[in-house]
């Protein structure tokens, strides 16, 4: 039974699309918040995503593209939702890795056929799934919890939570990630850690990994919010 994915924070409509997607025989899943629905694509590899661009937490379209850069998910099909009907919107949607684009209010019969049109044109899931990160000159070898600059392994080695931490900033290149956001990804939702560890994690990774660590190129700053990985 395909899976689907509903990221939207619009209470009356998540349970409309959910009850007529149910009753078309697929199973659904959803998700009320940004980062809430990135953590299921990543946990539940759904088989569509539906996607509303305003959403609290993290937008849509920053999903869009965070799906769209990670190897284990980039397959997915998107159709993204908005209230917005500007031709300038839906190319900005289309761009940022969308495979289809529904404005709201949604003609029930309309949407049903762009799901099932979406999902014909389907790649699949990938068979195997890749075990590297790759960055500029930066490698990461996911099983083997290596890290490569220029070839050359990086020494001394990052330790778990370094790894960890670079892993997801890596995956969502040139996003803006939160301290929390981090500290939820990286440590977990019940691990109680000051924000300012995330910090020191971040001084250290620079010390390993930037040329200049004192003037960073990789990891940068975003002042006020956290951090954002630049490759």
């Amino acid at each position: 039974m395909p899976k689907v994915l509903i990221i939207e924070d619009e209470l009356t409509l998540v349970e409309k699309l959910a009850n007529n997607l149910r009753s078309e025989g697929f199973d659904v899943e959803t998700a009320m918040d940004g980062e809430v629905g990135l953590e299921k694509v990543r946990s539940l590899l759904p088989d569509l995503i539906v996607l509303d661009i305003m959403l609290p937490g993290l937008d849509g379209l920053s999903i869009c593209r965070i799906v769209r850069r990670d190897v284990t998910t980039q397959h997915i099909p998107i159709i993204m939702l908005t209230a917005r009907s500007t031709e300038v919107d839906k190319i900005i949607g289309l761009e940022s890795g969308a495979d289809d684009y529904v404005v709201k209010p949604l003609v029930l019969g309309e949407f049903l056929a762009r799901v099932r049109a979406v999902m014909r044109r389907a790649p699949g899931r990938p068979t195997t799934r890749q075990d590297e990160l790759v960055s500029g000159s930066l490698r990461m070898n996911l099983t083997g919890r290596r890290v490569f600059k220029n070839d050359a392994e990086v020494r001394p080695p990052l330790s778990n939570k370094e790894f960890d931490l670079l892993a997801e900033l890596m995956r969502n290149e040139n996003v803006v990630l939160s301290r929390d956001l981090i500290l939820t990804k990286v440590w977990g939702y019940d691990y109680f850690v000051d924000k300012r560890t995330v910090d020191v994690h971040v001084r250290w990774l620079r010390e390993k990994l930037e040329d200049d660590p004192s003037n960073p190129k990789r990891i940068v700053t975003v002042r006020g919010v956290g951090y954002r990985f630049e490759g």
